[in-house]
This record gives structure tokens, C-alpha cells and sequence, in this order.
């Protein structure tokens, strides 16, 4: 008993090392789907917990970032369907009072929007995150393959999107 106990305290410790650690990238990727800072706050501490919770069901100690990103997604997953079906009459109302980053890159920020979530995410751990594609394969659970021709295809469409964006600028440019 004293060993299954043991097991569970390492990983345990482990998972919560890699939130102390990675709480910023696992923010940042909350926000970028929820563009609410306290819904991105609300998304990574029930991951928080939902991960320390089910520490025991962690069959690798290796694998436990990966299986902290996956916990996240889903996190963003569920939160987004929640807020998809349910509209409230403050979200609305508040829209208009959000305030932008003035550096950003709007262009990019909207063309990223307008991706299917699937793709939108392996950019993101890709380019944001900084993770290779063996890691992203992980915790997506899909082939690593599969990975590269999805990145490769979400590539050329944020291209097209963002030549598009372009062009559309340099036509009212032209024609005021």
C-alpha cells in the first residue's frame, strides 16, 4: 500500500511542477480561444484541478505534459461548446467595452480566428507553444503525419487568408 501511495504523491508532484512551470502557456492558449481573461483563468484552474484530481490515472510520469495539454484542451473544448449553446444577454452587452492589444497583429489574430479549431490548435502548439510535431501528435492523440499535412493545410489557408486581407486593404487604398 505504502507503494501505490508513494506513486501517487510522484505523480502528483510531477503534474504540479509542470503547472507551476507551464501555467503561462496553458493561459495563453485559454485566451487565445476565449478572449476573456477571467473565462482563461476559470479554463486552466479546472484543468488545475481536474489533473491534480486524477493524478492516479497518469500511467506515465513521462508523459505527463503531454497529458496536462491534453487535460487543457478539453478544458477549452468544453468550455467553448458550454458557451456556444448559452449566449447571455452581459456577453453581449459587454462586447464593445473590450479592449485590444494596439501592437498586435490584428490580421493574424483574425485569420486564426476564422480556422476550424482543429487546425487553429496545431498552429498554435506549433508556432506559439513552441512544441515539435511528435509532441503535438501526443496530445492530440492522432499520427504524426496526420499532424504534418494538417499544419501544412493550415498553413496555405492562413496564407490565403492573409493575401486576401491584404488585397482587400490595398483595394480601399486604391480606391480612396
Amino acid at each position: 500500500m505504502f507503494s501505490r501511495e508513494k506513486k501517487m504523491d510522484e505523480k502528483e508532484e510531477k503534474i504540479t511542477e509542470i503547472l507551476c512551470e507551464k501555467y503561462n502557456s496553458y493561459y495563453r492558449m485559454a485566451y487565445s480561444f476565449v478572449k476573456n481573461e477571467s473565462d482563461a483563468e476559470d479554463i486552466v484552474q479546472e484543468g488545475a484541478y481536474k489533473a491534480i484530481k486524477n493524478s492516479g490515472s497518469l500511467k506515465n510520469v513521462e508523459y505527463a505534459s503531454t497529458w496536462l495539454y491534453r487535460i487543457m484542451l478539453n478544458e477549452i473544448y468544453r468550455f467553448t461548446a458550454e458557451r456556444k449553446k448559452i449566449i447571455s444577454l452581459d456577453d453581449t452587452l459587454m462586447a464593445g467595452f473590450e479592449s485590444e492589444d494596439k501592437y498586435e497583429d490584428i490580421d493574424l489574430k483574425r485569420a486564426l480566428e476564422s480556422m476550424s479549431t482543429s487546425d487553429r490548435v496545431v498552429i498554435q502548439l506549433k508556432y506559439f507553444e513552441e512544441f515539435k510535431l511528435e509532441e503535438i501528435a501526443k496530445v492530440l492523440d492522432e499520427n504524426v503525419n496526420t499532424i504534418k499535412s494538417r499544419l501544412y493545410r493550415s498553413l496555405k489557408k492562413l496564407k490565403i487568408e492573409l493575401q486576401n486581407g491584404e488585397i482587400g486593404d490595398k483595394e480601399v487604398k486604391r480606391n480612396a
